[in-house]
Order: structure tokens, then sequence, then C-alpha cells
């Protein structure tokens, strides 16, 4: 792994990013990684725009910022593609996954991405209404940039999910979001 990646996720209240941010950073908190979850809202309300952001290194982090600079940028909420420049700061190497039934190179586009730069999408919203009959992306999208990026094996990430998800809901909802980050990991496409 390289010495520190950073993670910046655009979403909207209610979607279950931040979450997202705190399921990962489990996952590579118990692969014994240093580690860093931690939000950044508008106004607080559901349908709000909001950042979440991860740091995930093999050495201790010093730095508590806003990450400027990111690796991997996961879209939750692919409307706003239209009113946010997810590109902004990312490095010549970085990642973009993003939650649509667009095809990669559409999205590519969309962001005006480097040719260096990585651009995966996935169906989040679907895969969640599939497996559990709601428009909560947030699992599918983890397992999508697990794959993107492999900063984790995908079973401590499938692990976490349980672990978070385990403490607050049924059993019907735990199976449908391990089987949502199953299919995000497995359906994402890269263009």
């Amino acid at each position: 792994m390289e010495k520190m990646i950073e993670i910046r996720w655009h979403g909207r209240g209610g979607q279950g990013t931040v979450t997202a941010a705190k399921i990962l950073a489990d996952a590579c908190l118990s692969g014994g990684r240093h580690v860093q979850a931690f939000p950044e809202y508008g106004p607080e309300r559901a349908g709000a725009p909001l950042r979440a952001y991860n740091r995930v290194s093999d050495s201790e982090i010093r730095m508590h910022c806003p990450v400027l600079h990111p690796k991997v940028v996961g879209i939750v909420d692919p409307t706003l593609l239209d009113s946010i420049n997810a590109a902004d700061g990312t490095m010549d190497d970085s990642v973009f996954v993003v939650n649509t039934s667009k095809d990669p190179k559409e999205i590519r586009e969309k962001l005006k991405a480097k040719p260096s730069q990585k651009v995966f999408t996935v169906d989040a919203t679907k895969i969640a209404l599939d497996c559990f009959g709601k428009a909560l992306p947030n699992s599918p999208m983890l397992g999508a940039i697990n794959k993107a990026i492999s900063i984790v094996p995908q079973d401590e990430l499938v692990d976490a999910v349980k672990k978070s998800f385990g403490k607050k809901f049924a059993q019907k909802i735990i199976d449908g979001n391990l089987e949502a980050t199953k299919r995000g990991y497995e359906e994402v496409k890269e263009g």
C-alpha cells in the first residue's frame, strides 16, 4: 500500500455516505492500519450535499484537515456532478468511483478526467434497491471502491459491514447490505 491513501466522498444527507466512510475505516483498522473517517456538512438535513473523508496509512496520521488532494473520489450521488467539481484537487493518478448506470466513458467526459486517471461506475442505487429495497447506495459503493483500489481484503470489508449494520438493523437488512457490498465489488465497471 502507498504511504497514505486519502479518499473524498461526495453524497447527500441520508444516503449513508458518512456511514460508508466509517465502515471503510473500521475495515482498515481491523487490518492494523491507522485511519481517519470524518464528515463535512453544510446544512444538516436529508438531501443536503456533504463530503466525508478517509485517510488510511501504515503509519500514524498527524494531519487533521479536509482531504484536498484525494487519491480516490467516491461520488455517491451522481446529480452532484452537475453542481460540484468532483475532480477539484485530484492528482494525475486519482481514481473516481461514481454511482450511476451510465458508462464509465461518458462519466469520464463529464468529469473531464485526465487520461492517467481511472473512472469506475456502478449502479449502486439499483443494487441497493434489489438487495434490501431502499435507495441507500453506501454498501455497494464500498464494494465498488474496494474493487477499484484494493484497499482491504474483501472479506474484511464484508465483516466490517456486518458489524456496523448488525448493531442497528434486522437480519434481513444486514443480509441485504452484505449482498449489496458483494455486488458492488462484482459489478463495478472501469472505463
